[in-house]
């Protein structure tokens, strides 16, 4: 069986992802919020950079693990919290408390970081339309507690079912511009070393497939009240022609 730990190595490739982030669209004393923390990658950079920010989790483990990854000393100080806590329900949280939202979303069910054991843990979730359903729910109350005009990072990748490509990422994009915000970047990180490839490379030449070998990082900005958001309609909400 493998640990939880094990599981959480790859979201640390992540670190470079994340600092730039942060360092782009915060300044030294904002707050930022990550409502799945996992290994704590977005609390390890915020303290690094001096930023406050939380950290929830739906799984404890994750939590203690994020606890441990952050028993480090950094000067300036700056406060991190992370805490059991559901994304899909922010209500601990005021309206517009938030500078940065920075986040990595389970990829489905590919890897079951609680193996089935919590209820509304979203790595549980094998289908895609109820996996859509819930990033949306999320994606709404991060739009709430996120402050006008700032920004909200989202890491994810694709997945492959029956051989065939699923576009995973692109419909997490549109869920986040359903619910109310504009997209200001897709930046493609490629993927280096890991941990899953030397397993997959014979299935895929016998399945006669490619590897996948990036990920999007999607950054969204709040729009401000009242707004003119007619400039941006190709950014908004997916269009039909």
């Amino acid at each position: 069986m493998r640990r939880l730990s094990e599981d959480y190595e790859s979201l640390l490739l992540s670190v470079l992802s994340y600092h730039n982030v942060i360092e782009m669209y915060t300044e030294q004393g904002d707050s930022i919020l990550d409502p799945m923390v996992g290994a704590g990658t977005t609390l390890i950079e915020a303290k690094l950079l001096v930023r406050d920010a939380v950290g929830l989790d739906i799984n404890p483990q994750a939590v203690a693990l994020s606890k441990k990854a952050l028993e480090f000393k950094h000067r300036p100080e700056s406060e991190q919290e992370v805490r059991v806590g559901d994304a899909r329900d922010l209500s601990s949280f005021e309206d517009d408390s938030f500078d940065l939202v920075v986040t990595h979303p389970p990829y489905m069910n590919i890897i079951k970081y609680s193996e089935g054991k919590i209820e509304g843990d979203l790595s549980n979730t094998g289908s895609l339309p109820k996996f859509c359903e819930t990033i949306e729910e999320i994606a709404r109350e991060l739009l709430r507690v996120l402050r006008p005009d700032k920004y909200c990072a989202i890491l994810i990748g694709d997945t492959r079912r029956g051989r065939h490509y699923v576009p995973l990422a692109f419909n997490v994009m549109q869920r986040f511009l359903k619910a109310g915000f504009v997209l200001r970047e897709d930046i493609i990180k490629v993927q280096h070393n890991c941990s899953a490839t030397a397993r997959w490379r014979p299935k895929a030449r016998a399945g006669k497939f490619y590897l996948i070998m990036h990920e999007h990082l999607f950054v969204f900005r709040k729009p401000k009240e009242g707004e003119d958001l007619a400039r941006l309609k190709y950014s908004r909400a997916v269009l039909s022609f």
